[in-house]
């Protein structure tokens, strides 16, 4: 029987993907890539062309590419002991294999005889694009370097696989370890009754507690933790939950403190050998910011932009606690700093967090969401039945298999009614699932002509606040933008129609790639399109206009630190990869207080850095590194192009045409910049995002 991990399917069989199938399948896909890369390389010059080189290189790896994302997918939704000893074993074979691709000599002269010939010098389009992507590709993956160093390079990409396949478990092993079991309702003060609820339900779970004498459990997955750190009146709670947050990729046996320098050793190392100066300038090449010193210059400014106001929202914050203690000249502590901002924001705009989620529902959320969709882009969705064999569940003729009983599936059509992608969304912490929230491609159609591809597969995941017993899961406002968000990248994958399967979707430059995402979060804040997506979950009523008069009112409440905060983490990210040294773990936190000295909020404890923790950084070989700045970059993105539909129409279908035609189908088929000109018809603002956040005077 063919591995089920090896076809590539709209449908995946969740039941049959096992984890005693991985190795297998990698074994079976790195044969099978082999096979076809040795095809095109041996082609005689006169059988050499387009089609039989750059396309079908363009289709060799497709069995592993697709059986390694499936495997990935499980790994981030229903890891297991079992499933992370196959990984393991399969990783050098699959590190091993994509970076030889690349240093293949003869695959590399077949590429340069296709770019040289009369028919490749013709391409023109997303095809002449591909073209030169692909040399591109292999140039920056050490097509010319000397077999030395080829192997070398082999061998980095191996350990770079390993060793951020373990940072990642470390995080996910220590935040599960992790759990604050509370038996007195006093210490509870603050706390809002859905996180009360949700406490409770999370220790009786595990069997905690009886009705008589009930027990609450906390846990560091956001829902759980954030609610204590906003409102919960008891200090030490509040520091006993932040000080085990802190310790997460911090303390043996999960401690990743010498992993962060080894990581950033063989990225420089990485990097140099294929001519950068630095890791930064190596990944930003062919990404918007071009160059290390580019990225790092747009944070710097950034930070000088908002410094002031950033500064005055710390001594705000600081006064405000002072008042509310009675203790003149009191500093703040990184527990206090959530809390404390809370309380002044309720003070100021009397806007109670707790007031809105009776009009966020889950399901309410996602309906008014799909509906805006409709209106702006002409795209219906509908559910489909489900049914889960693999958790044990029955078998349910017409019905989609899912990876969890908690995940539901979709399918997305056009005006024409022509299915063009279907997803998965599965939104609630596990303890198998990795943490935060994230959109994943699962199938990319073949590449056809426009308007003539099949469907593709997504999934968008999250860990939101889950439905207390019998009740549905009633979401932040916050939590809605997050939603929003991974629609945006999901509608980027779904909506793609690209002629090269490769460039479909979000594989595009990083710095351009939060741009369909964050637009989305911009829906979140208008009257129209909220009108939409909020309505009481008991009542179907909108939300009352002196709320969302607050809720807009308190939008840019302490822009300064909240927008620092961001900039911080691309400021670590770059440094630490500019300088691109193996960092001794004991200097690791010295070096970084140096380097972010005022770009954090003072407090008396020290705050620590996220860096053990840092999975956007340090649990893939690339990830987000050197890249964290893109957030902000793509925010000014972001920022610019809503301004179309402020002032044309929040809800116009014409500009969410244009939007859709112009931006989200096209992937990689043209470089950011043109697609971004295509919409606007101008270069980008680069004050947008200051003016959104009340920050430009």
């Amino acid at each position: 029987m063919q591995n089920p991990f090896l076809t590539p399917t709209v449908l995946a069989p969740w039941s049959e993907l096992t984890s005693d199938r991985v190795l297998a399948a990698v074994q079976e896909g790195v044969k099978l890539g082999e096979r076809a890369l040795a095809e095109i390389a041996d082609l005689p010059p006169e059988s050499r062309g387009v089609e039989s080189v750059l396309m079908a290189f363009e289709r060799a790896t497709e069995p592993l590419d697709f059986a390694w994302g499936l495997i990935n997918h499980l790994d981030s939704v229903d890891n297991s002991p079992a499933l992370r000893d196959a990984i393991r074993e399969a990783l050098p074979l699959v590190s091993g294999f994509y970076a030889r691709v690349r240093l293949n000599a003869k695959l590399w002269e077949a590429l340069r005889w296709v770019a040289e010939s009369p028919e490749g010098r013709a391409l023109t389009g997303v095809h002449r694009r591909f073209l030169e992507e692909t040399l591109a590709d292999f140039r920056e993956s050490g097509a010319e370097l000397p077999d030395e160093g080829k192997r070398r390079l082999e061998a980095l990409e191996g350990e770079l696989a390993q060793i951020t396949q373990t940072f990642s478990e470390n995080v996910l092993d220590a935040m599960n370890q992790v759990e604050l079991l509370i038996d007195d309702p006093a210490r509870l003060d603050g706390l809002p009754e859905s996180a009360r609820a949700a406490a409770l339900a999370l220790a009786r779970a595990k069997g905690l507690g009886t009705p008589e004498r009930p027990v609450w459990r906390f846990t560091l997955h956001m829902p759980s933790y954030l609610p204590v750190m906003k409102f919960a009146s008891d200090e030490a709670l509040r520091r006993e939950l932040w000080e085990a947050m802190a310790a997460v990729g911090a303390v043996a046996p999960h401690d990743n403190s010498p992993l962060v320098g080894q990581i950033l050793r063989l990225r420089h190392e990485k990097a140099t050998l294929l001519g950068a100066q630095h890791f930064p300038d190596h990944i930003l090449s062919r990404r918007m910011a071009r160059r290390g010193e580019v990225a790092l210059a747009f944070i710097n400014r950034l930070h000088g932009r908002v410094r002031e106001a950033f500064l005055a929202d710390v001594a705000e914050l600081t006064a405000f606690k002072a008042e509310q203690l009675g203790q003149p000249g009191v500093g703040l502590e990184p527990w206090d700093v959530t809390y404390y901002s809370e309380r002044l924001r309720q003070a100021r705009y009397e806007l109670d967090e707790e007031a809105l989620r009776p009009y966020f529902p889950l399901d309410g959320v996602l309906k008014g969401l799909f509906a805006l969709v409709e209106r702006l882009f002409g795209l219906r969705v509908t559910p489909r039945e489900t049914c889960c064999p693999r958790a044990g569940g029955p078998r349910v003729p017409g019905a989609i298999e899912t990876w969890h009983p908690e995940v539901r599936y979709f399918e997305l059509h056009d005006q024409g009614g022509r299915l063009l992608g279907a997803f998965y969304t599965d939104w609630h912490p596990r303890e198998s699932k990795q943490g935060g929230a994230w959109m994943g491609t699962l199938y990319t159609a073949e590449a056809a002509p426009p308007g003539r591809r099949g469907p593709h597969v997504g999934l968008i995941a999250g860990n939101l606040t889950a439905p207390p017993d019998g009740g549905p899961a009633l979401l932040t406002h916050r939590e809605v933008e997050t939603v929003a968000h991974e629609l945006g990248h999901l509608l980027h994958h779904l909506t793609s129609d690209v002629e090269v399967r490769s460039f479909s979707g979000a594989n595009v430059a990083w710095d351009f790639v939060e741009l369909p995402s964050q637009i989305m979060e911009n829906w979140c804040w208008q009257r129209e399109s909220l009108d939409l997506i909020a309505r009481h979950h008991e009542t179907g009523e909108p939300l009352p206009q002196e709320l969302f008069d607050r809720l807009v009112a308190a939008h840019n409440f302490q822009a300064g630190i909240n927008f620092m905060a961001q900039l911080a983490h691309g400021k670590l990210d770059l440094e630490l990869h500019l300088r691109g040294r193996d960092w001794a773990p004991e200097e690791l936190d010295a070096r970084l207080r140096e380097l972010l000295d005022g770009w954090r909020v003072p407090t008396q404890t020290d705050a620590g850095f996220i860096v053990r923790r840092f999975t956007h950084l340090f649990a893939h070989p690339t990830g987000y590194a050197a890249a964290y700045y893109s957030y902000k970059w793509a925010e000014v993105l972001d920022a610019d192009a809503f301004t179309r539909f402020r002032d044309e129409g929040v809800l116009s279908p014409v500009v969410g045409r244009e939007y859709l035609e112009r931006v989200l189908s096209r992937g990689n088929s043209a470089p950011p910049e043109e697609l971004f000109r295509d919409f606007m018809g101008r270069d980008p603002d680069p004050d947008a995002l200051l003016r959104r956040c009340g920050l430009s005077a």
